[in-house]
C-alpha cells in the first residue's frame, strides 16, 4: 500500500524522502483528494493551500476517512485541520496540532506564509514559529510575557507575506532598548526552533515501519 504525503513549505521533498518512503504530493488545496489512488492507505496532511486558491474542505478529508483510508495531520494546514475533525477519526500529531487542540490557537493565519511556487521554499515565517518561540524566550526568562504579548499583537497585523525575519527585527526594536534588543536578538538567532519543520518530522517519523 502507498502513503500519499502533502508537503512543501514546511520540509523539502529530499529532506522528507530520507525519513519516510511515499509519495510525496506538493500542498494540498481543494479537489486534491478526490484523486487519491485506490492503493493508497494513508493520508498525511502537513502543507495546504490557505489563501491563493480554496483550502482543502472538511468534506473531502471525511470522505477518506469513511472510506477506511487512515488520515493524518500536524504541522500546518493538517495540524488545523486534525483539530477541527478529530471526532470523526483525523489523526494529529505535533506541537502545532497540540495548540490547535487546545483551542491556545486558532485560525489559518497562525500557519500561513508566502512560499515560492516551483521550489516550495518558504518566504516568510508563519506567525506559529514567531508566537512558540517568543514562549520559550518567555519561558527561559528572556523577556517579558508583556513584551512577548506585544510582539506577537504587532506580528498579527503584519500581512503575512511580510512577516519575515527583518520584520521581526523592526517590531522587537520597538518594544526592547538598544542593548536589550541586541541580547534578545543574539539569543533568538542561536535558539530560534522551527516547529512546522520538527512536527513534519514527527509525523514522517511515526510511519516508519
Amino acid at each position: 500500500m502507498t502513503t500519499f504525503v502533502y508537503v512543501g513549505p514546511s520540509m523539502p521533498h529530499e529532506d522528507a524522502c530520507k525519513i519516510l518512503n511515499a509519495e510525496y504530493l506538493p500542498p494540498v488545496k481543494r479537489g486534491d483528494l478526490q484523486n487519491v489512488p485506490d492503493d493508497v492507505d494513508t493520508v498525511v496532511i502537513i502543507d495546504g493551500v490557505l489563501l491563493n486558491d480554496a483550502a482543502v474542505g472538511h468534506r473531502e478529508i471525511l470522505s477518506l476517512l469513511k472510506s477506511g483510508i487512515n488520515v493524518i495531520g500536524g504541522g500546518s494546514m493538517g495540524a488545523l485541520r486534525a483539530a477541527e475533525l478529530g471526532s470523526f477519526g483525523m489523526k494529529g500529531l505535533g506541537r502545532i496540532y497540540e495548540e490547535y487542540k487546545s483551542g491556545r490557537v486558532d485560525g489559518d493565519d497562525e500557519v500561513v506564509l508566502a512560499y515560492d511556487p516551483f521550489s516550495l521554499a518558504p518566504l516568510s515565517e508563519p506567525l506559529i514559529n514567531f508566537r512558540l518561540n517568543l514562549y520559550e524566550s518567555v519561558n527561559n526568562d528572556v523577556i517579558s510575557k508583556n513584551v512577548a504579548d506585544e510582539i506577537i499583537s504587532a506580528l498579527k497585523k503584519v500581512y503575512y507575506p511580510h512577516r519575515t525575519d527583518k520584520k521581526f527585527t523592526e517590531i522587537v526594536s520597538l518594544f526592547l532598548n538598544e542593548p536589550e534588543c541586541g541580547s534578545f536578538l543574539t539569543y533568538w538567532n542561536y535558539n530560534f526552533k522551527d516547529y512546522k519543520n520538527l512536527d513534519a518530522k514527527i509525523i514522517l517519523e511515526s510511519l516508519k515501519k
